[in-house]
């Protein structure tokens, strides 16, 4: 078999998490082959942790390797459309980090999100990306969308069970919640493209999508998202700056809460919770209620292991858990991080997909929509109205 050849496009912290998924991917030879990023010195940390052949500071010279098969983009997202249009069309399979993209803004254009009507934001989101599909369509290269909640092992066993029942989803609720993110541009829309929603609720949001694909592929139905009623907000602006001291969130122009209520086109439901406030570490789950089942995937936190120290003496290079401020006490410890999030089996399957020519279990109609529902909330919120899609 010949082995996959990979050039990585950006050198932050998603690509250290796609170094440590590739290190579990399974039985497809791969090589890393190029690692590109404009800071040089991320781009040679990365690169000594994960083996990277090479590093390269030009995107468009890494995409005249005739040798690299796929790139995996995992730059910030306002670079994932721009870069995968070129990489598609260079020749290139594409892997892309969450969202798929968002709205930005124009040049000059300022307190996006303060200002800019949601309306305009959705209208030109969707032509983004329907020109992505159009080169798509043209190619015929792989898109695989780096949606780690979908492969994460609760998700994939309830994804099992459901098909195997060929229940009837009647009601999901899923959430990422935590007391903020450590970028330092997270709470400016023209640099994330939202606020805890697109950053966070995201992944919840694929995960319950692609559940419910699963579900109509067992039962031969059609489903689709048919309404949306959406409510955000900026609940930490109320805090003085002694009380806002243990929540990470800064939010300028962006929101710090967010819960979208989903109608299908069968009538059932899903909703999501999006929260920058939310003390105690990163809360990670779906629960899922049918006709003849009730389904609850704890992603994080999870009582695999439960640690308790007095101090954090020797602890400085062992990694517990994500967005606590300390190892003293109880904790709930990260066990297998990379396979539990979904890391692992999400670039085992993109690796294989490849490799054998197979349609990815996460592609870009999982892509499409998730940033379709979270415009259609985002204008929801902004025009206090439910939003039906065609």
């Amino acid at each position: 078999m010949q082995p996959v050849i990979i050039g990585t496009a950006g050198a932050g912290y998603a690509a250290h998490l796609h170094g440590r998924g590739y290190k579990n991917a399974g039985t497809v030879p791969f090589r890393l082959k190029t690692i590109c990023d404009i800071n040089t010195k991320l781009a040679e940390d990365a690169q000594k942790l994960f083996g990277y052949e090479k590093i390269e500071a030009d995107f468009d010279e890494m995409l005249k390797d005739p040798e690299i098969s796929v790139i995996d983009i995992v730059t910030p997202p306002f670079l994932h459309v721009p870069m995968a249009i070129k990489a598609l069309r260079a020749g290139k399979h594409v892997i892309c980090e969450k969202p798929l993209t968002g709205y930005f803004g124009n040049p000059g254009e300022e307190n996006i999100g303060l200002s800019t009507p949601r309306k305009i934001m959705y209208e030109q989101v969707v032509k983004s990306m329907n020109e992505l599909k159009q080169v798509l369509q043209e190619t015929g290269k792989k898109f695989l969308y780096a949606e780690n909640f979908i492969y994460s092992p609760p998700v994939q066993k309830a994804a099992e069970i459901i098909k195997a029942k060929k229940s009837k989803i009647l009601f999901m609720k899923g959430e990422e919640s935590l007391k903020g993110s450590s970028s330092p541009v997270a709470g400016q829309w023209n640099k994330t493209g939202g606020g805890t929603l697109i950053r966070t609720g995201t992944h919840p949001l694929s995960g319950m999508l692609w559940l419910k694909q699963q579900e109509a592929q067992a039962r031969g139905e059609e489903i689709t998202v048919s309404s949306i009623i959406a409510d955000t907000a900026i609940t930490t602006k109320i805090l003085t700056e002694h009380e806002h001291r243990h929540i990470a969130a800064k939010p300028e122009d962006v929101e710090d809460y967010a819960s979208v209520s989903l109608t299908f086109s069968d009538g059932t439901k899903c909703l999501t919770i999006a929260s920058d406030s939310v003390l105690g570490g990163t809360k990670n789950y779906i629960e899922i209620y049918s006709n003849d089942s009730a389904l609850v995937c704890n992603i994080t936190p999870t009582d695999i292991l439960n640690t308790y120290f007095l101090d954090e003496s020797g602890l400085d290079d062992v990694y517990i858990s994500e967005m606590l401020p300390s190892k003293i006490g109880w904790n709930k410890s990260f066990i297998c991080d990379e396979i539990i999030r979904g890391y692992s089996g999400e670039l085992k399957n993109f690796l294989e997909t490849i490799a054998f020519d197979k349609e990815p279990l996460s592609g870009f109609d999982i892509a499409y929509d998730t940033v379709r529902v979270i415009y259609a909330a985002y204008l929801s919120s902004w025009e206090g109205r439910v939003v039906t899609l065609n």
